[in-house]
């Protein structure tokens, strides 16, 4: 188990303000690491059409690079937001009605939480004691805290009330063979009952 407690999950503190004043040099700033970027642009250019023969003169060379270079600030400033992700819910609306059985969510990864170490503990008494077992008693124990505001261990007495005794032994004493289905879904309804 965790050991974040509900008051360190819900407690916010504000982030501290950017200190005043400019940051990474302004707009004086931002201006000269354009130029400096059109004038790298522009050397790499020159030295490329000299080695394959051709001659441009500078002014046009340097007003294409600049207008690049606008082109792509205002194409980035007016992009669209990046699409959600492959696994995020599509909304409400655009619900077409047929189950998308090849998405993940949570409802089968929950079922694939249980069913795989159930199946590999079907004929052990060991594994199933060791896997099962304590997710079980984690099981009873949140339901008593949020239900009731006890544990197992916090108040045994009273959890042992609340659990019924087929529960209370099931969970404290490891039987000799995993159960069958139909106990272990007996022993989930008796659990869902507190």
């Amino acid at each position: 188990m965790s050991s974040t407690s509900i008051d360190d999950l819900l407690s916010f503190e504000e982030e501290r303000p950017a200190p005043a004043g400019r940051s990474r040099g302004g707009r004086a700033g931002r201006v000269l690491r354009a130029l400096a970027g059109v004038a790298a642009v522009v050397v790499v250019l020159i030295a490329g059409l000299r080695v394959v023969g051709l001659r441009v003169s500078l002014p046009v060379l340097v007003a294409g690079v600049v207008a690049f270079f606008l082109v792509r600030r205002v194409v980035t400033a007016l992009a669209p937001p990046p699409p959600p992700r492959s696994g995020s819910r599509a909304p409400a609306g655009d619900d077409d009605g047929v189950w998308n059985w090849g998405a993940r969510d949570a409802l089968r990864t929950a079922i694939n939480g249980w069913e795989r170490p159930l199946d590999w503990c079907a004929g052990n008494r060991e594994r199933f004691a060791e896997r099962i077992l304590p997710r079980i008693g984690e099981l009873a124990d949140e339901r008593l805290r949020q239900r009731h505001g006890l544990t197992r261990e916090s108040d045994p007495e009273r959890a042992r009330a609340l659990l019924g005794d087929r529960l209370w032994t099931f969970l404290s004493t490891p039987s000799r063979r995993p159960p069958s289905p139909r106990d272990l879904a007996a022993i989930v309804a008796e659990l869902e009952k507190t």
